[in-house]
């Protein structure tokens, strides 16, 4: 099960904002993949960190991707599409230089035209383009002595195709998977926030990842998946913007259940679109080292069940029962000793005004019997005897 992990771009904690210090920083965290965001433009001064990177990549055999421009028009007219593919050589330039495994490109909008076929068609003839034109560059005949050597020995970046996150836009996942089914070179790129936010958050269990993962497999015929994933806030099946995982209905926790559970056959890389980078990148890590503990954990306890089993004559499920009763039990033992306080406190709180009330009543009985004996004690104080006469002076 290849699982790689990293950020669309520079980490954020990286000091130096040079691609190649982002490689360093992220080799150091454990992660072992990175997206080069190309996303509005490539500046030509950019290429001689593209040139490093390459170098880089392929002596640490570090994987390298990039992303194409977020604004293209492949369903716009000619001169729309000319604009948008003038954007897309230079992406391509760059993902030789820098020997990226996947190219992540969108459509865009559907312009004048209403999903279907024929929009589909369109794109399809589109792509085939770029996958021609990408092989173009990657085996340049002229070339005859390539600097760089992944280029002479290594295969051409394959192209995927994003699904979008907005109704407006094409790339619903059924769309992608018909124009990738269509045309060789290309493979869907999973972005699992839109795919959330246009299903109206419909990505919640593992049985869903289940589902999504076997739909690509059955209609494509594929293991290998490049997906995109982060927190995303959503409304009406539009997505809005990213946000960090941990503060979206989209919890990573069932993806990374599925891929432990049921994902053995997966060649995956999960790139973090998160605003916090490498961060929920590590927290995706995180997350699955976690699902592989619990695993662990439960394959050992279905061991041991089985050996006392066979030792006591019973069966692994009698056993589990019995051990879920005492679980129960213990439970119940549990909440029943932290009740017991709570109601002997109520009880001690319902008292306490029965008690001031009768020490109230004690005390006003007591008050008058004071009085009455200070009475009496003035009384005497004035209650002269006349036959001591001579006591007096």
């Amino acid at each position: 099960m290849p699982i790689k992990l990293g950020p669309a771009g520079v980490p954020l904690s990286c000091k130096g904002r040079t691609i190649v210090e982002g490689m360093d920083d992220i080799i150091s965290l454990g992660l072992e993949t990175m997206e080069v965001q190309t996303v509005r433009m490539v500046a030509p001064q950019h290429f001689e960190q593209y040139w490093q990177a390459g170098v880089l990549a392929n002596k640490t055999e570090f994987e390298m991707n990039i992303h194409g421009p977020y604004y293209s028009e492949l369903l716009g007219n000619r001169v729309e599409r000319g604009r948008s593919m003038t954007k897309i050589e230079t992406t391509l330039q760059a993902a030789r230089t820098i020997n990226a495994r996947h190219i992540t490109l969108h459509a865009g909008h559907y312009g004048g035209m209403s999903p279907g076929s024929a929009a589909n068609e369109q794109v399809a003839n589109v792509f085939a383009g770029i996958v021609d034109r990408v092989h173009e560059i990657w085996h340049d005949d002229e070339d005859e002595f390539p600097v760089f050597p992944w280029i002479k020995d290594g295969t051409p970046s394959k192209i995927g195709v994003e699904t979008s996150g907005r109704q407006e836009l094409w790339g619903s996942l059924e769309e992608v998977l018909e124009v990738v089914n269509h045309v060789e070179g290309t493979i869907p790129v999973l972005n699992i926030a839109h795919i959330h936010a246009r299903g109206h958050g419909k990505m919640r269990t593992s049985e869903d990842y289940g589902e999504l993962f076997d739909q690509v497999r059955e209609t494509i015929g594929t293991k290998e998946f490049y997906c995109h994933f982060s927190g995303v806030e959503h409304r009406s099946g539009n997505a809005m913007h990213y946000t960090q995982i941990k503060k979206s209905d989209l919890n990573f926790e069932p993806l990374a259940e599925f891929i432990v559970e049921d994902g053995g056959w997966l060649d995956i890389t999960l790139i973090s679109d998160s605003p916090l980078l490498e961060h929920d990148a590590m927290y995706m890590l995180q997350s699955i080292e976690k699902s592989r503990h619990r695993q662990l954990e439960r394959k050992a306890r279905e061991d041991r069940r089985r050996a006392l089993a066979a030792q006591t004559g019973t069966t692994p499920a009698v056993l589990a029962a019995r051990e879920e009763e005492s679980a129960k039990l213990a439970e119940e033992a549990n909440d029943d000793a932290e009740q017991q306080p709570a109601e002997e406190e109520t009880l001690v709180e319902s008292k306490a005004p029965a008690k001031k009330a009768a020490a109230k009543k004690a005390a006003a009985k007591k008050a008058p019997a004071k009085k009455a004996a200070s009475k009496k004690e003035d009384d005497n104080v004035f209650d002269l005897d006349t036959d001591d006469d001579d006591d007096l002076f």
